[in-house]
């Protein structure tokens, strides 16, 4: 029996998770010291819409913010490209969610101020609200359950959901040490990846949660879901199920300007390129083409209309 038909301004990718407003020093310059500040909006789910809007895609993202002058600047920008936000909630009571960058020549540091912000106070009872069931996809990562407890539970609830209505569950594992109390993050973030249908995982990542070293151990621990493994500058390799041996692209070569989102950009481009139904190879070479173009740039969402494909559009 073939699926009924989805409605014509539904979403086909519905990315969930908090998005905050960032601020950072300029060029050279420390946070310590800094007399100016610029800023921006930042988050990892928002930011794959935001590219799949680029690309052409209905793209919707979903999350809360407060009702004050961040929360606004947020849904603004993330609309921005085309993205679909009325599924975003205002919380009166608690803020929208603020973080420091402070450039250092050993890496950047990053400060989070975060908690009891209005998406840290995320529950089920949000996402079961949500537009889901005519979507082809949704995306969320490993960075919404170590928020809070009830944004741990909300994500359980959203990949069940997902899986009952035949939606695409894609998980970026995206494990950002800082977040985790208790040593919880291997275990937590791995029970995630094997319950979705899509995975990305750097390889790095991997290392440090799962003891992982290359990406056929990624594959063999994570067993029958779709699996892509990066490894920054080398490429990037894609399982499909059903004892695929892999498939490789390498990274192109690129002068880093800054790489936060590059991991996002990616994301965006492979699913891109999944929904056209192109081979895994070409979905690796689109996610590295975006994933150049947030290296090169000091946004986490860089711009890439430029790569839509003629005919696309929403």
């Amino acid at each position: 029996m073939s699926e009924p038909p989805r409605p014509s301004g539904a979403p086909e990718v519905l990315c969930f998770g908090e998005t905050m407003v960032l601020l950072a020093p300029g060029p050279q310059q420390r946070l310590g010291t800094a007399r100016r500040l610029a800023v921006r909006v930042a988050g990892a789910e928002s930011t794959v819409a935001q590219y799949l809007a680029d690309l052409g895609h209905r793209a919707a993202w979903a999350s809360r913010v407060g009702v004050d002058p961040f929360g606004d600047q947020v849904l603004a920008e993330v609309a921005r490209p085309g993205v679909d936000v009325s599924a975003v909630e205002r919380d009166a009571e608690a803020p929208t969610g603020v973080y420091f960058k402070d450039p250092d020549p050993d890496g950047t540091r990053v400060h989070y101020y975060r908690a009891g912000s209005a998406a840290s106070r995320t529950t089920p009872a949000y996402v079961d609200a949500l537009p889901l069931e005519h979507a082809q996809v949704v995306h969320l990562s490993g960075i919404t359950p170590a928020l809070s407890d009830s944004c741990a539970a909300a994500v359980d609830a959203l990949l069940d959901r997902a899986g009952r209505a035949g939606v695409l569950r894609s998980f970026d594992v995206n494990h950002r040490p800082a977040l985790w109390r208790g040593g919880r993050a291997a275990e937590v973030l791995l029970s995630l990846a094997r319950r979705a249908d899509l995975v990305f995982v750097g390889l790095d990542e991997a290392r440090r949660l799962w003891g992982t070293t290359s990406p056929r151990e990624v594959r063999d621990l994570l067993g029958e879901v779709e699996l892509v493994v990066k490894d920054a500058e080398v490429g990037a390799t894609v399982f499909r199920t059903g004892g695929d041996p892999g498939e490789f692209a390498p990274a192109l070569p690129v002068e880093v300007v800054e790489p936060v989102g590059a991991g996002d950009a990616f994301a965006a481009g492979y699913l891109s390129a999944r929904l056209h139904d192109d081979p895994p190879v070409e979905r690796l070479r689109l996610g590295h083409r975006l994933a150049a173009l947030a290296l090169g740039s000091v946004a986490d969402h860089a711009g890439a209309t430029e790569l839509r494909r003629e005919g696309s559009g929403r």
